[in-house]
């Protein structure tokens, strides 16, 4: 199979049928009392009606289940592994080749849950971006460290979980105003969480027995109302 770039895979999405995904979706958490009061009147302003079209496309893609049939589910899984093991060759639907990218199992679409298939693109767009693909594969091996081991592809499910979140709960609405984009800024964000794990990771010596500490402090530390121009800035020292 040709590898796929990011840009088409999402121009797939973009056209394919997804009404029964849409259906599934709930854009925004739900408030109640004195909680949505206090978010209306003191919480991040609402996303603009330009691009709420774009964010519902996110939140459906992440409703979106692995399709054998679908050829283009089946490049993206296919480019992932070729981006991240460097081999030319494609590999079979299933197998422990899967656990070696640090999925839990032979088969993949298994640990997709609560992000679907934007928990694949967010990966392909890690491997297929110039700037990101070394980070990318620094952290994978990182992930094959004979101590500090950690399955690669499920911590990164995890973080475009913790970005649906940070989504969900308008934390990211005044950055995807400013900026005219939704998906390109939850790009950002997932890369530069993974960026803050690996790091945190390296220099402290964490091992697989504090990943459940690492993610929640990551996503306290969004939740929390850090100004996101502070995690721009990250990528951009990053990028140079």
């Amino acid at each position: 199979m040709p590898l796929i770039s990011f840009h088409e895979a999402l121009q797939y999405f973009q056209t394919a049928d997804l009404s029964e995904c849409r259906k599934k979706i709930q854009p925004t958490v739900r408030r109640r009392g004195l909680s949505a009061v206090a978010h209306f009147f003191f919480g991040p302003p609402r996303l603009l009606q330009q691009l709420q079209g774009e964010r519902d496309l996110a939140l459906a893609i992440a409703q979106c289940g692995l399709d054998n049939n679908e050829n283009v589910h089946m490049r993206i899984l296919q480019t992932i592994y070729k981006k991240l093991t460097g081999s030319k060759f494609d590999c079979p639907r299933y197998g422990t080749h899967w656990e070696e990218l640090g999925f839990q199992g032979m088969d993949p679409g298994t640990d997709l849950r609560g992000t679907g298939l934007f928990g694949l693109i967010q990966i392909l767009y890690f491997v297929m971006d110039s700037r990101t693909l070394p980070l990318a594969r620094d952290i994978f091996k990182l992930s094959q460290h004979e101590l500090q081991n950690f399955p690669f592809c499920v911590m990164s499910v995890n973080i475009t979980r913790i970005v649906i979140h940070v989504l969900r709960e308008e934390r990211l609405s005044r950055e995807c105003n400013r900026r005219q984009q939704v998906i390109t800024v939850l790009n950002d964000l997932y890369v530069a969480t993974f960026l803050r794990l690996y790091s945190i990771w390296k220099t402290q010596q964490k091992t697989i027995s504090d990943s459940g500490f690492v993610l929640k402090d990551v996503l306290t530390l969004f939740l929390a109302c850090v100004v996101f121009c502070q995690v721009c800035l990250c990528m951009r020292v990053f990028q140079m």
